[in-house]
């Protein structure tokens, strides 16, 4: 049934419009080979902004939720309340950088979903511990071992495999009995869930869930082939379902710069 598969996107007031104008014009750009419910969450808008919104979006078919919460508790704080309101569905959430960039992107992530498992649309091996640099600065070595210390008690030293909640695939029942009692105060809150020690990723395999890459051919990856994906900082990166601002960013990058990110993310 179409109320069975959603697809959320997130606007927030820190967004420009350009990213939601982006995201329209990919979303009905590539078909999605699949039946579904468009939800756009609006998230610490006014009205006067909402209603400019409504515009850009008036041809475009899609259910509206206004995101209650008058404080900045981040996207998962979104995403546990669309989880609320669309119980026990299987929601593909996307944030507000996020746009697919093939056809039957839907179709090529649901086919491999089942009850059992998470489909994400990118994942990484990098840990936060190990971005943590002295930079040759010996007055900043006290503040470099506190920071490194600090990071090493909530996230694992590389390699910290997790997939990356830019876009990923989940039942919105199991997503919320993990997140409903989760603090969602400051900026690290939110970095914990997607790559900490207690984060998501490692719920979901602590539940025997599996968590499965997929990628623009319609193939699915395991954890230890994650990168063989080549959705994320890796090789080309030209078989990627849904692009995201990091996923454009590394395409830019010179021959040099990709193989220095790629070692941070996968060690190669």
């Amino acid at each position: 049934m179409p109320n069975d598969k959603i697809v959320c996107y997130l606007y927030t007031v820190f967004d420009p419009k350009k990213k939601l104008i982006d995201f329209i014009n990919n979303y009905k750009k590539y078909k999605p080979g699949l039946n579904h419910k468009l939800v756009i969450c609006l998230k610490l808008l006014n009205i006067n902004e909402i209603n400019k919104i409504r515009k850009y979006l008036k041809n475009t078919k899609y259910i509206e939720f206004i995101d209650p919460e008058k404080k900045n508790d981040w996207d998962f704080g979104s995403y546990k309340r669309i989880s609320e309101k669309f119980y026990n569905k299987d929601v593909l959430f996307l944030n507000s950088h996020s746009y697919p960039v093939c056809n039957n992107w839907l179709k090529k992530l649901f086919v491999h979903k089942n009850k059992e498992n998470v489909i994400a649309t990118t994942s990484s091996y990098e840990s936060l511990v190990d971005s943590v640099k002295l930079k040759n600065k010996f007055h900043k070595i006290i503040r470099y071992i506190k920071r490194k210390y600090h990071f090493s008690l909530n996230f694992n030293k590389f390699p910290n495999p997790h997939f990356r909640t830019t876009g990923f695939l989940i039942n919105s029942k199991i997503f919320l009995t993990y997140i409903k009692n989760k603090k969602l105060e400051y900026k690290e809150d939110a970095l914990k869930i997607e790559s900490g020690k207690n984060g998501l990723t490692n719920y979901l395999k602590k539940k025997k869930m599996k968590i499965f890459v997929v990628n623009s051919d319609g193939n699915k990856f395991k954890e230890n082939d994650w990168k063989f994906s080549e959705t994320y900082c890796f090789t080309f990166q030209n078989k990627s379902i849904i692009s995201d601002k990091h996923t454009r960013k590394y395409l830019k990058l010179s021959a040099d710069e990709k193989y220095k990110v790629r070692l941070k993310v996968w060690g190669i």
